[in-house]
């Protein structure tokens, strides 16, 4: 019998008593499973090992994997080029893209709408009538303008050119050997082909502080001045790519710089400008060669060129970085990165899926660091493409983001949420305009904080604990005063709105959610439902924790909240499982698609109220009758959490594993959900608290080392990480 060999060395706290962790092993997973603890808990994970063996390399055209660097707020996405050659080739799959954080746009308002005319639609709440912004006959056009604005857009394709030895537009096909390697230590792509039988290789980089990518182009092709580099603009659109190549009368590209090896270009979308700065050494020219295009030749005889680009809201005053700085600050960041915060090693596991969940854990590491670390709540396609017009989502915020505390890298969860802190006063105005009090956080938004129109979004209200529980994985590791002023007013007001949303029942002395709401599983009408299991239970938890705030801060308790806390619903069960809802047919058998969502009541959370027994019912109950085909990528790490809380270590990586549409981890480690949905972050980052509740544990957890995996077949090491709430 083989057994679990586990290793928890925290990198950033003493080893502590290894006798005790000794003795602590042999009574959880008896003495076989100690017999070289020592030895690992003092020898660290070779972590340059463990991120270069993940190294992504590809041989071969597949529009499902292109590549991207970025730092959080910026990302540049690639082709086999190692730059924006061949857009139209991943049309069919994950478009090419430059997007940002700050690139908002607005097409023009029709001149026969208004924005103030639109009209809420109103919903019987126990005998009032609340506003939502849902749709609304007779105001269709209105309603898809108010969707579609703001909207990301695509700042603009920086690619390859060259002169063809044989008529006819280039195409991938002229290229031969193509390795494309994706260095995950430097966060630097290196690109190497053949045209026209010479040999280019091409290194790409995002520099991690500013929304600049570093090129570095060596070959003949240069030096003979048949291969350049190519700019282009396109319009804005709403859609997956953010570009419309379309209507070039409707935008400008106007040069407003060059000396001396630098240049700068003023783009204008309608309301909306920008500056593109290039910088390059060596001699070359840069061209204009159509309304939105630019060509840098360079000189003949130079085969190496070195460029650098920025993307800014603002025009530049200062040089911006050489390419050589951006590869070196890449280089110094990402070895920075891997070498502090979580690792996880699965390596000497004999399960043979253990090799899979790896790559996927490194390969999530980076791409929420690339495209959900930022300023902003990330979209679900973050800074890769466009979904739901680049708008986010703040109900999916905590899974694209919590997994940064738990992983030991806090500041990347902290630097979204001061944003919070920003739109509260919006917030504080829909909590009355609806009879509450409080703050009501919106659902589907853009940087300004309103909520966008839709059947769904403004009835959803899981998104409301969220701040509660960032918070207070903030105080978790930084437990001080500082800590609870910094983020008081957020929890308290969300707290607020919790309770004066919940709505007494005097008939049967109990406080309840709805109706109206959509709970997490959204398949399910908003005026029949009240109640939802998952929600409950987080409200609860939200309640009760703002009141522990309370307390820690010396302030006196907050009566209303303890009452609604004290007398809130019990979550519902029928047939010895739990509901989606307390009005839910046939225990669920009539709506098993979309998000199982009454499981998260015990494993996103504690589950404070939750039966065990009758949580596993329900979690074997899923797992046999749930369409999986019609899930999110993040159900299967929210159905993992379960699984381990209630001991099913086996069950818990089997959900991680799962073979389905919805659960398909791409080579480039994105997790494909539709076709207009190729790229879904939050299965990302579910992934990675999912690994460090399993890991690491959880309050109140069992007293052993990695938990949440199997005691057969699976050797785990980590260092570094945080135990779950």
């Amino acid at each position: 019998m083989s057994v679990v060999r586990v290793s928890d060395r925290d990198t950033t706290k003493p080893l502590g008593n290894e006798l005790s962790r000794r003795q602590l092993l042999q009574t959880s997973l008896g003495v076989a499973a100690v017999r070289s603890m020592t030895g690992l808990a003092a020898e660290p994970i070779d972590r340059q090992a463990l991120v270069r063996r993940h190294t992504v390399v590809l041989h071969k055209w597949d529009p499902w994997a292109p590549l991207s660097v970025g730092n959080g707020e910026f990302a540049f996405t690639v082709d086999l080029t190692g730059l924006q050659t061949f857009p139209a080739f991943y049309e069919k799959g994950i478009p090419l893209c430059t997007l940002s954080n700050w690139g908002w746009h607005r097409f023009p308002l029709p001149t026969t709408l208004r924005v103030e005319d639109f009209q809420p639609e109103y919903y019987e709440c126990h005998g009032r009538k609340v506003p939502y912004w849902t749709r609304s006959k007779g105001q269709e056009e209105l309603y898809r303008w108010l969707r579609e604005n703001p909207h990301r857009f695509h700042l603009g394709l920086v690619g390859l050119a060259w002169r063809n030895t044989e008529p006819g537009t280039p195409t991938p096909d002229d290229l031969t050997g193509v390795r494309q390697e994706l260095d995950l230590w430097a966060g630097r792509l290196t690109s190497e082909f053949r045209l026209q039988g010479k040999p280019v290789m091409v290194e790409t980089c995002c520099h991690p502080q500013l929304d600049l990518i570093g090129v570095r182009i060596q070959s003949e092709l240069l030096a003979s001045r048949r291969l350049w580099v190519v700019l282009r603009f396109p319009y804005a659109s709403s859609e997956l790519s953010a570009a419309d190549w379309a209507r070039p009368q409707l935008h400008h590209s106007r040069l407003v710089g060059e000396s001396n090896g630098n240049a700068v270009i003023q783009r204008e979308l309608d309301t909306t400008t920008y500056f593109v700065a290039l910088r390059w050494d060596g001699s070359a020219e840069l061209v204009r060669d159509g309304t939105h295009e630019f060509s840098l030749r360079p000189a003949q005889g130079q085969a190496v060129l070195e460029l650098s680009v920025l993307f800014t809201p603002t025009r530049p005053t200062q040089p911006i970085p050489q390419a050589r700085e951006a590869l070196s600050a890449s280089e110094r960041f990402w070895e920075s990165f891997w070498s502090s915060g979580g690792a996880v090693e699965l390596s000497e596991s004999a399960d043979p899926r253990a090799k899979e969940l790896e790559r996927r854990l490194v390969l999530s590491q980076y791409l929420t660091a690339i495209q959900c670390s930022g300023s902003l709540p990330p979209q679900e396609s973050g800074l890769t493409c466009n979904s739901w017009y680049g708008k986010f989502h703040l109900e999916m915020h905590w899974w694209h983001a919590t997994h940064f505390a738990l992983w030991g890298r806090l500041p990347m969860l902290e630097r979204s949420l001061p944003w919070y802190r920003k739109i509260l006063p919006k917030a504080k105005q829909t909590a009355p305009w609806q009879g509450y009090r409080g703050a009501r956080w919106p659902k589907m938004v853009g940087p300004e904080g309103d909520e966008s129109p839709s059947p769904i979004g403004p009835l959803l209200i899981w998104q409301q604990p969220h701040p509660i529980f960032y918070a207070e994985l903030c105080y978790r590791e930084r437990p001080r005063r500082a800590t609870l002023e910094q983020y008081a007013e957020i929890v308290f007001e969300s707290a607020e709105f919790m309770a004066s949303y919940a709505t007494e029942d005097t008939s049967r002395g109990r406080y309840v959610l709805g109706p109206p709401l959509i709970p997490a599983q959204e398949n399910h009408p908003p005026q029949s439902t009240w109640n939802p299991t998952f929600e409950l239970e987080y409200w609860l938890w939200g309640l009760e924790t703002a009141l522990r705030w309370r307390k820690r801060m010396g302030l006196e308790p907050e009566p209303f909240w303890q009452a609604v806390a004290r007398k809130l619903s019990q979550p519902p069960v029928a047939q010895g499982v739990y509901l989606a809802h307390e009005n839910c047919p046939e225990t669920f058998s009539q709506k098993n698609y979309d998000h199982p969502s009454m499981l998260a009541a015990l494993g996103m959370l504690p589950g404070k109220r939750i039966d065990r027994e009758t949580m596993r019912r329900t979690l074997l109950k899923v797992m046999r009758e749930w369409q999986w085909d019609r899930t999110w990528g993040w159900d299967y790490p929210m159905a993992a959490m379960t699984a381990a809380r209630l001991g099913e270590p086996e069950m818990a990586i089997d959900f991680l594993l799962m073979d389905t549409p919805k659960n398909r981890w791409l080579p480039n480690g994105h997790v494909w959900q539709r076709p207009n949905l190729p790229v879904y972050l939050p299965a990302n980052g579910g992934l990675l608290y999912a690994v460090a509740l399993m890991a690491k544990g959880w309050d109140g957890g069992p007293q052993r080392l990695a938990p949440g995996f199997p005691t057969r077949n699976w050797v785990v090491r980590f260092e570094g990480l945080r135990q779950a709430i």
